[in-house]
């Protein structure tokens, strides 16, 4: 039997080693860049929205595997979603990382294989870096979020 924290090392890996959506979208409605200045992680979300569905999600970023893959699964996740349901999914993913509630209560899917990181304070930046980058998006033009 797969140990979960095993299969959720995994998924971490294979998200980071092969990120889904890292690329520009070709004429995003929203952009934002995120920076983590405490380890250095960098990552840009550029975001289609028409009619307020997030048509297409895309990133290029930089950092370490926690980023890249929870920028990963944040794509995929907000793919079809309102902007309201996107934002109501990083305020679910927060409670998760932070350790607010439980894995799986509120249906996060793949995302929980980043619930470890409520043991360890500063990786949580590294987690959420991409989803305040598509927050700092839906909200309009600024300058540059950092998760300090």
């Amino acid at each position: 039997m797969v140990d979960t924290r095993e299969l959720y090392q995994r998924i971490i890996l294979d998200h980071n080693r092969n990120p889904r959506n890292f690329r520009k979208t070709g004429t995003p409605t929203y952009c934002a860049e995120g920076n983590n200045p405490l380890c250095g992680d960098r990552v840009s979300v550029h975001l289609k929205v028409d009619d307020d569905v997030i048509e297409n999600a895309r990133f290029e970023a930089r950092g370490c595997a926690i980023s890249l893959a929870s920028a990963s699964m944040m794509t995929e996740m907000i793919k079809g979603k309102s902007e309201a349901e996107a934002r109501d999914l990083f305020e679910r993913f927060q409670a998760l990382v932070t350790g607010e509630t439980v894995e799986d209560e509120f249906g996060l899917g793949s995302l929980s294989a980043l619930s470890g990181v409520k043991d360890f304070p500063t990786r949580i930046k590294c987690a959420t870096l991409a989803w305040y980058a598509m927050a700092a998006a839906l909200d309009g033009p600024q300058d540059n979020v950092k998760t300090e």
